[in-house]
């Protein structure tokens, strides 16, 4: 590639008004004043033009939010108002301690157990009824009530703001300690610690919450940016997620460094070199992405698990829903080594472990797609025939124990040369990573962070601590039985011409019979035919710099992607085709789809 065409900001078009959008707090302030005069209006109306109405907002804010400049603001442009912010209604923070540390591992750094809680359990049942009594008795003619679990305070409401933060921005403020967890005061605690009480606790019980009140919002406030807020409609954020549904599109990628990090995607994705590196690119995760709505030329910022949440049936399809309920069950991210380290040597837990220990109900199998690979790349993958179980064990407590003795991996894992597209299956189970040199194109199931390290070969992590290793948990998963020649046929290159036409042919790639996602490879030179067949499709463009993907039936407009982008095809659009685009006409191409098998 001369120069990169990877598209960094993808949006969803819903309108070209942009006037639909407000920007800034004067903007949103006065929005709001317009949404309360027709409100009071029909309220009037209906109680009698001569009784006097008292209004009730309720600001619910995801866990996360900065409330305190929220408050601040409506507080600047509302200053009769009553404000009140939920927090004070909470248990204290030893009493949210005790309700969370059952799910929370004791102190084990990664790994808690999901659970039922919900946002009122973060409340003080006392506190609570009091507030409420308070409530009905405020003479105020307009009270503002702000914070997770405000609409619990007050769900007969005049007007619903949802304060709405993707996963990876929380990221960015706990890693830059401006955040606690919901309802504790641990500011200052290690940001690892509070992404763990953040993907257990809050998140959880906040989304419960979000799941039942996205159909009624009124308002969604985008709090991303904390100097310029946007607001939407409601309705106009329920438009956008129904157009979403019915197209191909994007989630907003993310990049992070790691200890291991690569210089691949700078080149490539047209990243700055500000950073030591990048690892990590997370470019289809909805449970972290974003996704941006666009209103003219203006943006507006979504958590994309918005779109599971509201449609989860057109997303995913029947089969896939019923299976998964309202998750996104596929996982495209991209590790970057090139010029880098090894990945950790790791393991992921079968699903009865997964689901007995930690409260999934599946588990991390996947597979590495190689995007592209120097001539020493290599990924390590399985067990070496006839080895010592026990000693490999032991070899690898002694590792951890001392700082000198390195894991002698030669004696015990499978280190098999990788090049450009090989493909490597890893099923739950199996040992593995991938070494220097390598650009992987990851794709997997979605539980995140059930990755049981085994050795890091003697690194520490960027911030100078010592990265997690679960050696028990990692012990009571490894797959005895895969080693070298089953690996050898069943996990490396499994290619199978399965279908062709003019100017194309498709390839079944795996995953293992294990897995339940299936992968297909399609070389093109000319129009390829596809059909989602009542399932969502996750695609990349593994070669080629532009294809377009659209409608036989013109049901969405054409949308062009870029090479090493990942597009998701709902269910919804059942047939489509993809074609070289561009400069890539009359080029050979190539995507990589991947699909839930049913």
């Amino acid at each position: 590639m001369s120069h990169s065409t990877y598209d960094k900001f993808p949006y969803v078009a819903v309108s070209e008004d942009a006037n639909s959008c407000h920007i800034g707090w004067d903007a949103i302030g006065a929005h709001i004043t317009s949404h309360l005069a027709a409100k009071l209006t029909d309220k009037k109306r209906a109680l009698g033009s001569s009784t006097a109405a008292r209004q009730i907002i309720c600001v619910e804010c995801y866990p996360g939010v900065f409330v305190n400049g929220i408050k601040a603001a409506l507080g600047e442009r509302f200053m009769s108002a009553q404000i009140i912010d939920v927090a004070a209604y909470y248990k204290n923070p030893d009493e949210v301690e005790r309700l969370c540390a059952p799910y929370l591992g004791g102190d084990d750094p990664v790994f808690g157990r999901m659970n039922s809680l919900q946002i009122e359990d973060f409340f003080d049942a006392d506190k609570l009824q009091f507030a409420r009594h308070q409530l009905a008795n405020i003479r105020a003619e307009l009270t503002v009530i702000i914070g997770t679990g405000a609409s619990l305070l007050a769900p007969e409401n005049d007007l619903l703001i949802y304060a709405d933060l993707a996963r990876w921005e929380i990221q960015m403020r706990q890693r830059r300690r401006e955040i606690a967890n919901l309802g504790a005061l641990n500011f200052g605690e290690k940001p690892a610690l509070k992404y763990k009480r953040a993907f257990f606790i809050d998140w959880r019980a906040a989304d419960r919450l979000k799941k039942a009140l996205l159909p009624h919002i009124d308002l969604l406030l985008d709090t991303h940016e904390r100097v310029t807020p946007k607001m939407i409609d409601g309705a106009d954020l329920r438009s956008g997620l129904r157009q979403a549904i019915q197209r191909p599109f994007r989630v907003v990628p993310f990049f992070d460094p790691g200890v291991w990090g690569g210089h691949w995607m700078e080149r490539v994705c047209d990243l700055p070199t500000d950073k030591p590196n990048h690892a990590w690119c997370f470019d289809c995760v909805p449970e972290e992405n974003s996704l941006l709505l666009g209103f003219g030329d203006k943006r507006v910022e979504i958590p994309s698990i918005n779109l599971v949440f509201s449609h989860p049936r057109e997303l995913l399809g029947d089969a896939v829903y019923a299976r998964f309920g309202a998750e996104f069950p596929i996982r495209f991210d991209f590790l970057d080594t090139m010029g880098g380290g090894n990945l950790s040597l790791q393991v992921h837990p079968l699903t009865e472990y997964i689901q007995e220990h930690f409260g999934m109900h599946y588990t991390q199998d996947e597979s590495y797609y190689m995007l592209d690979a120097g001539d020493d790349a290599v990924v390590y993958l399985g067990l070496k025939e006839n080895i010592h179980y026990e000693s490999m064990l032991e070899d690898l407590c002694q590792a951890q124990r001392d700082a000198n003795a390195p894991f002698p991996d030669e004696k015990y894992i499978n280190k098999w040369a990788a090049k450009k597209h090989d493909h490597f299956l890893i099923p739950a189970g199996t040992i593995h990573c991938s070494g220097k040199n390598s650009m992987v194109l990851e794709i997997s199931a979605t539980p995140y962070i059930f990755t049981f390290k085994l050795w890091d070969w003697g690194r520490t992590g960027l911030d100078g601590n010592p990265r997690p290793i679960h050696l028990t948990h990692g012990a009571a998963n490894i797959q005895r039985d895969i080693t070298t020649a089953w690996v050898k046929e069943n996990l490396i290159n499994r290619f199978e011409i399965c279908a062709h036409g003019e100017g194309w042919r498709e390839e079944r790639t795996g995953l293992h019979e294990r897995e339940f996602i299936e992968t297909r490879r399609q070389w093109f030179t000319g129009l390829v035919p596809h059909d989602t067949t009542g399932g969502v499709n996750v695609l990349n463009l593994i070669k080629g710099d532009e294809a377009i993907v659209e409608s036989p039936t013109q049901a969405f407009n054409a949308f062009v992607v870029h090479y090493a982008e990942t597009f998701i095809v709902p269910a919804s659009v059942g047939k489509y085709t993809i074609r070289p685009f561009g400069k890539a006409r009359g080029k050979e191409c190539a995507t990589l789809k991947a699909y839930v098998r049913t």
